[in-house]
């Protein structure tokens, strides 16, 4: 059995799972956002779904990043428990950032929804964690 196949697979499935986090957590503060302006006759701005559509990226990060490992895992099985080390946390990194970024938007949602004001000021503090996902991509990339 290789083992970093295994790992391809689960840097995808890892990260992937905190992507659907991050943008649950977000989506549910979108709708309860949209729901303030609605009860308060103000208009709903599209904006959240910028904040929810956010955590998506990482799972595009990790797809690279299983093609990486799996191409590296055909070349050299008896590394398989390496390549499955680096997935796993590559995966949990990536995963987590998607994750934070997903509160982040929530609580921009709800911000933006209250005062109006903020969207750039937002963006940026969401958009702090992209770089970590990045990084866990293209170090782990680098180090197979």
């Amino acid at each position: 059995m290789n083992l970093g196949l295994l790992g391809a697979g689960l840097v995808l499935g890892i990260a992937a799972c905190g992507s659907g986090l991050g943008i649950g957590c977000c989506a549910n503060a979108a709708i309860g956002a949209w729901k303030k302006c609605f009860i308060s006759n103000k208009a709903a701005p599209m904006t959240f779904l910028v904040f929810a559509g956010f955590p998506l990226t990482q799972t595009f990060y990790a797809f690279i990043l299983m093609g990486q490992i799996k191409t590296a895992a055909f070349a050299n099985p008896d590394n398989g428990l390496l390549y499955l080390a680096f997935a796993v946390a590559s995966g949990l990194a990536i995963g987590f950032t998607a994750f934070v970024q997903g509160k982040a938007g929530a609580f921009a949602c709800d911000a933006l929804a209250e005062t109006g004001k903020g969207f750039a000021q937002y963006i940026s503090v969401i958009g702090i964690s992209e770089p970590v996902a990045l990084f866990a991509m293209v170090l782990t990339m680098i180090s197979l």
